[in-house]
């Protein structure tokens, strides 16, 4: 597998006698946390540019980023299980 992120949300599932089988997550999933990890960019880019010309911290953004943060983090932890 090339894509680390397919391979991260990748559950091995022990069945019958030691045997382990790899069951690969979805595509919805993985557009879904593709389009999250692209928004954190974007947002994270328009930050800077307003930090860079307006001189202040927008809140609002940075909240929005958190939060995507969290769900993507969310994704991670409880798709493995």
């Amino acid at each position: 597998m090339k894509n680390p992120i397919r391979k991260a949300l990748t559950k091995t599932i022990r069945v019958k006698r030691g045997r382990r089988v790899e069951v690969p997550p979805s595509q919805r999933l993985l557009y879904a946390v593709y389009f999250s990890l692209g928004m954190v960019a974007c947002l994270t880019l328009l930050e800077a540019l307003h930090l860079i010309v307006l001189g202040r911290w927008n809140s609002e953004i940075f909240t929005v980023i958190s939060g995507l943060v969290g769900s993507i983090t969310g994704i991670f932890l409880t798709h493995r299980v």
